[in-house]
C-alpha cells in the first residue's frame, strides 16, 4: 500500500512538474544588428520586437502564458549570426527566430534553422530568402523584386526608359542588382550603365561621373546607409540633375539626416509606415500603422520606421500562429503558412505553402523626400 502512494505522489508531482513548465514564458529568439554599421536596421527591429512584447505581456501574454525575448546583437556578421542562431536553439530553447537584419545573414543562418526545424522569420529583403521556398523560413520585408517594379512602373509613365545602376556589392546590393537587370527588358527600361561601390567606400564620384557623361535618364542607387547618402552628396557636387532614385534599403529618417540637403528630391519605394498619416482611412493597413507609430513616439521619442515594422509584423504574425496552434516549433511554422490577410506594417501577409514572402506590389508606396520629411508621390 506504501508503494502505491509513494507511486501515487511521484505521478502527481511529475504531472505538476510539466503542468508549471507550460505555463512557463515561451522563449522567442531574435537576431539583430544592434551596433555595428547596420544598426540603423536592427535597433529599431529590437527596440520594437521588445515593445510589441511588452504589449502582449501585459494584456496577459498568450493563452495565459507570457513572451520572453531572447535577443542577440550581430553586429551585421554572418559568422556571429550563425553561431548566436545555433545558441538560440540549443541552448536558449527558443520555438521560433525572428531576424537576422540584414540578407546576407539571413542567408547564412538558414541552413542552421533548416537544420533544427525551427521557424525563422528573416527582417531582410533579399528575394532568395524565401524564393525558392524553404520549409522552415517566412519573412516580413518586402522583397526586392516589387521595390525594382514600382520604381520601374513610374518611370515608365515618365517615359524615362534609359537608366544607370548603381549597387553595393553585399547581399543586399546584389540581390536589388539581380532584380534591377531581370525585370529591365519586360518593363521597357535599357540599363546603359552599370556600376558597383563597396559597402566601406566613401566617395563614389569616379562611378557618377561616368553615369553623368552617359545617356542614362535616371540613376538608381541601390544599398543601406551611409553608402546611399554618400552617393546622393557626390551627385549633388558633381552637378547632376537626372532623377536620382534610392532602395528601400534607406527608409529612414536616418537617411534624410545622413545625407542633409542631398536628400531633397529623391524618390524612393518605402513601406507605408512613413506615410502612415498621408493615406486615406480605407488603407486596410492605416490602423496598424498609426498605432506603431504612436506607441514608438510614446516609447523611444522618435519615429517607428520601416525597418522597426518588419520587427513588428514579426513578432504579430508569431503571435497569430500561437493563438491558432501552439507553442511548439512545428505548430507554429504550420500556422505561420496558413496566415491569410494580415493587416502589417509591411503590407497584408497572406502566406501559403508555395510564398513564404507574403506580399504584393501594393506593399510599396513611392515616396519622396521634400523639406526633410517624406511625401507620397502620386
Amino acid at each position: 500500500m506504501l508503494k502505491k502512494v509513494l507511486l501515487l505522489a511521484l505521478a502527481l508531482l511529475s504531472f505538476a512538474g510539466c503542468s508549471k513548465k507550460e505555463e512557463g514564458p515561451i522563449k522567442v529568439g531574435a537576431l539583430f544588428a544592434v551596433t555595428g554599421p547596420a544598426a540603423f536596421l536592427g535597433e529599431p527591429e529590437r527596440n520594437t520586437a521588445q515593445m510589441v512584447i511588452d504589449e502582449i505581456n501585459s494584456k496577459g501574454g498568450i493563452k495565459g502564458r507570457k513572451l520572453q525575448l531572447v535577443v542577440y546583437d550581430t553586429m551585421g556578421d554572418t559568422t556571429k549570426a550563425v553561431q548566436l542562431a545555433n545558441k538560440l536553439i540549443k541552448n536558449d530553447k527558443v520555438v521560433a527566430i525572428i531576424g537576422p537584419s540584414t540578407t546576407g545573414e539571413s542567408m547564412a543562418v538558414i541552413p542552421v534553422v533548416e537544420k533544427e526545424q525551427v521557424p525563422l522569420i528573416s527582417c531582410s529583403a533579399g528575394i532568395k530568402i524565401t524564393d525558392p521556398v524553404k520549409k522552415w523560413v517566412f519573412k516580413t520585408a518586402q522583397n526586392d523584386s516589387l521595390a525594382v517594379n514600382r520604381i520601374y512602373e513610374h518611370l515608365q509613365q515618365k517615359k524615362q526608359t534609359k537608366v544607370a545602376i548603381l549597387t553595393v556589392s553585399d547581399g543586399f546590393g546584389s540581390s536589388g542588382r539581380e532584380q534591377l537587370k531581370e525585370q529591365a527588358a519586360k518593363n521597357g527600361i535599357t540599363i546603359v550603365l552599370d556600376e558597383t561601390y563597396g559597402p566601406k567606400d566613401t566617395d563614389m564620384s569616379a562611378q557618377l561621373t561616368k553615369i553623368r557623361g552617359s545617356q542614362a535618364q535616371a540613376i538608381i542607387c541601390w544599398g543601406t546607409n551611409p553608402g546611399p547618402a554618400v552617393v546622393a552628396k557626390n551627385a549633388r557636387q558633381l552637378g547632376i540633375t537626372m532623377p536620382l532614385f534610392m532602395s528601400h534599403g534607406v527608409s529612414s529618417r536616418k537617411f534624410i539626416e545622413l545625407a542633409g540637403d542631398a536628400a531633397e528630391g529623391l524618390k524612393l519605394p518605402s513601406g507605408k509606415v512613413i506615410v502612415a498619416g498621408l493615406l486615406p482611412d480605407t488603407d486596410p493597413q492605416k490602423k496598424a500603422l498609426l498605432s506603431y507609430v504612436s506607441s514608438y513616439k510614446k516609447s523611444f521619442n522618435t519615429e517607428g520606421d520601416h525597418f522597426g515594422g518588419h520587427a513588428w509584423d514579426a513578432v504579430m504574425l508569431l503571435k497569430g500562429a500561437i493563438e491558432r496552434g501552439g507553442s511548439n516549433a512545428a505548430t507554429i511554422r504550420d500556422q505561420l503558412e496558413k496566415t491569410t490577410q494580415f493587416p502589417g506594417i509591411g503590407g497584408m501577409f497572406s502566406y501559403s505553402a508555395t510564398d513564404h514572402a507574403g506580399l504584393g506590389k501594393d506593399a510599396f508606396a513611392l515616396v519622396e523626400i521634400s523639406k526633410k520629411d517624406w511625401v507620397l508621390v502620386k
